[in-house]
């Protein structure tokens, strides 16, 4: 697994630790670095590449953490799950730290018209 200072993983941890959906800081080989507590809460854990939560032995194919990393701005995708939730996802640079981003999605389910989930 990737290192990380310690002061990044503090930081975290402060700004991520309790929010309530899951949260993961992964470097750019897709090593998790730090999970918040609600990724605790649902099994997720440090030094796990996070495809294998897809499950998949490579990127996800709706993954837009290279295209965040090469342009340095944020990326935001929704998304269906195969559960039929919706998912609002988010690719967040670190900044001043290479090759680290935040990386979560929101169920937004509720709050997305039903004519929408239709398609």
């Amino acid at each position: 697994m990737q290192s990380i200072d310690q002061s990044v993983l503090e930081a975290f941890d402060t700004m991520w630790g309790l929010y309530p959906e899951p949260v993961m800081l992964v470097h750019a080989c897709r090593d998790v670095l730090a999970v918040n507590q609600r990724a605790e809460e649902l099994g997720i854990t440090p030094g796990i590449k996070c495809y294998s939560l897809y499950p998949s032995d490579r990127i996800c194919p709706g993954c837009l953490g290279n295209k965040m990393l090469k342009s340095g701005q944020a990326e935001r995708k929704g998304a269906f799950t195969k559960q039929g939730r919706y998912v609002d996802g988010y690719w967040i640079p670190v900044k001043g730290v290479e090759k680290v981003f935040v990386h979560f999605g929101n169920d937004i389910t509720e709050f997305v018209k039903p004519e929408l989930l239709a398609e």
